[in-house]
């Protein structure tokens, strides 16, 4: 692949422009690569829309068919789905349930719990258990 940059003043905001006879595995990479090095998350707010940077989660949670955003001290609703979620947050987060991912960054302490699972706090006080089938990818991050 060809790679051709431009410097401009008159450039604000840099953007990128790919010419291709077709859409390859490659290409679909690198744009994704882009579309998630700006990466923000947009959650609702009662009647308003707030931007967070991905940073500020701590954990993501479907709860009654909603995708609740918990930061550390308010919650948000997302219209997103969870898996879209967790592509948009990427690397730093790890889904430890079907319907839980959480911020790596914020585990406060992980205890032993009953039938295999382990109960994860975090930092802002929230907690779920690690599910048996999440369980061993954790164990790996955390060297145990």
């Amino acid at each position: 692949m060809k790679i051709e940059i431009k410097l401009s003043a008159d450039v604000k905001e840099p953007y990128a422009v790919i010419y291709t006879n077709q859409m390859t595995d490659e290409i679909q990479q690198i744009t994704q690569q882009f579309h998630f090095s700006s990466r923000m998350i947009t959650v609702m707010d009662q009647e308003q829309y707030v931007v967070l940077d991905p940073s500020e989660i701590y954990m993501v949670r479907m709860e009654n068919e909603q995708l609740i955003v918990y930061c550390e001290h308010k919650n948000y609703v997302s219209s997103k789905r969870l898996y879209e979620m967790e592509e948009l947050l990427g690397s730093g987060f790890m889904r430890i349930s079907k319907s839980t991912i959480i911020n790596l960054k914020v585990i406060r302490c992980v205890e032993p719990s009953f039938n295999g699972t382990m109960l994860l706090l975090l930092k802002n006080g929230n907690k779920d258990y690690i599910s048996r089938k999440y369980l061993p990818q954790f164990k790996k991050y955390l060297g145990i």
